[in-house]
């Protein structure tokens, strides 16, 4: 019946016909009775609209409750119940998701302005670990894809295999019809590496502490025979003796009573006084080619001098490897068909004595490349029987070659210092105004910008003359002495785009972690004296390593840093060619260092380094096309790693329950690797470094950072001696 009523009174039209108004009177009666049947059998439902009835009713109406004209209640509650019901609801149902809404949009607005800087950080921090993990798990993916042996131990290579280095093969060379020196090139091909451990020779001993290593080293642990040692001539047993299972360096001239002569008579023949003062004539760094064992530059270190030596491969009696082992500088290079890997103006010296380079040979090309790394105003000393007057004398092709040097180098703008007995030294030009200064078609053209690189990563050798185009000239007169110069000044730094406080925020973050790093180096129980328990372990000495070396070096802050805490270690600062050059930056500072691409193996012969730090370099090395795998990076840095020795610790117990004392049998204790990255490649580092049989440990950095930090140690295996 509600149907019916509702249609009738909304379809209510007044007429004028009175049979109209009648017929509505007749229904409207009916529906009257109807309603008031229904309103007594639901007093409840009643009720509750009331109120309502009241709010809506009109106030024309004399009616209590709303009569029209006709007498009809016209309360649209009361003939509408059914659908105004329903439109209610929905009204109220739109009203409230109206106010839930507007509600939830004021909240979400207020909560997103009030998000902190650091609420920001976190959520991108955790989107940055998110796809540091997509890309460690990519690596490992990588990683197991190469086979089964990544997951079993490394085996050990061959015994042919102690000395081994690879990218050099003279033999190879050889027999591909290589000759004049480019026999001892290096050539890195795919493929070449050996995923094995080397051993070290069955009597191999850990080397002797600085400065005692300097000036001793065993026997054993290079490649020389003491049959080699004895039968050499009066020149190499003028450098070493061998005592029972040592060699012992003492001078390394043939042509003065020590080296300490040797050196003071170049800084005669340049002007000063003696060789301490090189450092106040701006001389810092010093490139050595072919440098014997390195006597010289074991000398000039306690001048505060630092000298690099650079020589060819060699199977035995290598210099580089004596050099390595004694403690000093030095990495295999050869000056024959290659640049070597260093920027223009690199050294402010070279010295060459009876180093076996011709340099007046291929039309002066050598001595260009000499030019190259030589800043401006650096010195250039020859050793050479072929530059001693009463030899060149006798012998007319020795006397033209001389000439041929000699006229060369005044067309790369040398100037002739002095000539005393076999030892020749000139010194490179500060300005540029002497190369436009030449006769047209005299000696070298100057480097286009385009051609003259800072990156010459084994390039062949230039015929012209390099870095005249670099903001980098600057005469070393000119540039502070040591120690000074490792903090460049602010026009030097704006060479690289830097500010000095980028510097100097550098260098104090990582004098807290060379604090943190020598802690961490101590062994538990370090002292070979009794230790009570409750004792702090003690300090490590501040000689417990010498040869370091720096994968991922940056601005040279780890060196930098290891220096101003008076640690006795030199760094070699490894830039790798997958990242940023600053290597001529660490060379500005004075430090030493290298290009190196670490998909390929180092220069260098095995257990050479003690400390092998990198920072930063799995993060770099994933972010390129890679070539290699980790595991190929790891068994390099195991090659030239020393290892540490069998520790032999024992506790000794007296009857008195308080009183335990510790000690340990060593005293030197190189071979550790320290890995700073992102977590996620850090726990895949720590992973492979058990295959390689290394005791790993990952340490946290500050809460807040998401760097993980890994400290492995490698142990001591050796052949058994036959």
């Amino acid at each position: 019946m509600s149907r019916p009523l509702h249609r009738g009174i909304s379809g209510l039209r007044i007429s004028g016909g009175s049979n109209d108004f009648s017929d509505s009177q007749m229904k409207d009666k009916t529906d009257k009775e109807d309603l008031d049947r229904r309103g007594s059998s639901d007093q409840g439902s009643f009720s509750m609209r009331m109120p309502l009835r009241v709010v809506f009713a009109d106030n024309n109406s004399p009616s209590k409750y709303g009569n029209n004209e006709n007498g009809f209640a016209s309360d649209p509650l009361i003939s509408n119940t059914p659908r105004n019901r329903h439109k209610l609801t929905l009204l109220l149902l739109k009203l409230s998701l109206a106010f839930f809404i507007v509600v939830a949009l004021t909240g979400s607005f207020w909560w997103t302005i009030s998000i902190s800087t650091s609420s920001r950080g976190h959520i991108s921090l955790g989107y940055r670990r998110l796809q540091e993990q997509l890309v460690s798990d990519l690596w490992d993916i990588g990683e197991l894809s190469l086979g089964s042996s990544r997951s079993k131990d490394m085996e050990f290579c061959p015994q042919e295999f102690e000395n081994y280095v690879p990218c050099f093969n003279v033999s190879e060379n050889l027999d591909s019809g290589l000759s004049d020196g480019r026999e001892h090139d290096r050539n890195c091909p795919r493929g070449m590496r050996q995923n094995c451990l080397v051993l070290p020779p069955g009597n191999y001993k850990i080397p002797l502490r600085w400065p005692t290593g300097k000036d001793v080293i065993w026997l054993a642990n290079v490649k020389i025979t003491a049959q080699e040692v004895l039968s050499s001539g009066s020149f190499t047993k003028r450098m070493m003796m061998l005592e029972e299972e040592q060699i012992s360096f003492r001078s390394a001239s043939p042509m003065f009573d020590s080296i300490e002569d040797y050196s003071h008579q170049i800084a005669e023949m340049i002007g000063l006084r003696n060789e301490s003062n090189f450092i106040n004539s701006g001389v810092r760094t010093i490139l050595d080619i072919g440098c014997g064992y390195g006597s010289f530059g074991a000398h000039l270190f306690s001048k505060q001098l630092l000298t690099m030596c650079v020589a060819n491969y060699e199977a035995s009696g290598s210099q580089v490897q004596l050099t390595l082992e004694r403690g000093l500088p030095a990495m295999i290079g050869s000056l024959t068909s290659k640049q070597l890997p260093y920027p223009s103006l690199s050294f402010d010296m070279l010295h060459c004595a009876r180093c076996g380079i011709d340099w007046d040979q291929n039309d002066g090309i050598l001595l260009i490349e000499a030019d190259r790394v030589l800043k401006p105003g650096g010195y250039f000393v020859w050793t050479s029987p072929l530059t001693n007057p009463q030899t060149f004398l006798r012998n007319k092709e020795n006397q033209k070659r001389w000439n041929l040097v000699r006229e060369f180098a005044v067309n790369l703008c040398w100037d002739f210092l002095s000539q005393q007995d076999e030892t020749v030294v000139w010194k490179k030009t500060s300005t540029k105004k002497c190369y436009t200064a030449r006769k047209p078609g005299s000696g070298p053209s100057l480097c286009s910008k385009g051609h003259d690189v800072e990156t010459p990563y084994y390039r062949p050798l230039q015929t012209c003359i390099g870095g005249t185009q670099s903001r980098r000239w600057i005469p070393i007169e000119d540039r502070s002495s040591w120690p000074s110069r490792a903090n460049l000044n602010k026009k030097e730094l704006a060479i690289y785009g830097l500010h000095p406080e980028e510097l100097y925020e550098d260098g104090e973050n990582w004098r807290i972690a060379v604090n943190n790093y020598w802690s961490l180096l101590s062994p538990l129980i370090f002292s070979d004296h009794p230790k009570r328990p409750g004792d702090e372990d003690p300090s490590p000495p501040y000689n417990m390593l010498r040869n370091v070396l720096d994968m991922n070096a940056h601005f040279g802050g780890f060196n930098s840093a290891l220096l101003d805490a008076k640690k006795s270690v030199w760094v070699m600062n490894v830039v790798p060619t997958s990242g940023p050059n600053y290597l001529p930056l660490i060379l500005d500072r004075g430090y030493v260092g290298v290009l190196h691409d670490w998909c390929e193996a180092f220069p260098t012969y095995p257990r050479t380094y003690d400390l092998v730090h990198a920072e930063g370099l799995l993060s770099l090395e994933t972010n390129q096309q890679r070539r290699c795998t980790m595991l190929d990076l790891f068994t390099e840095i195991d090659r030239i790693l020393r290892p540490e020795p069998v520790v032999v610790s024992f506790i000794l117990v007296s009857h008195a329950p308080h009183l335990l004392f510790y000690s340990t049998a060593f005293s030197y204790v190189p071979g550790w690797v320290v890995i700073r990255d992102r977590a996620p490649l850090v726990e895949s580092a720590r992973a492979l470094a058990t295959l390689l049989k290394w005791d790993a440990r990952v340490i946290e950095m500050e809460s807040s950072s998401d760097e993980r930090l890994l400290i492995c140690q490698k142990l001591f295996f050796k052949r058994q001696a036959n």
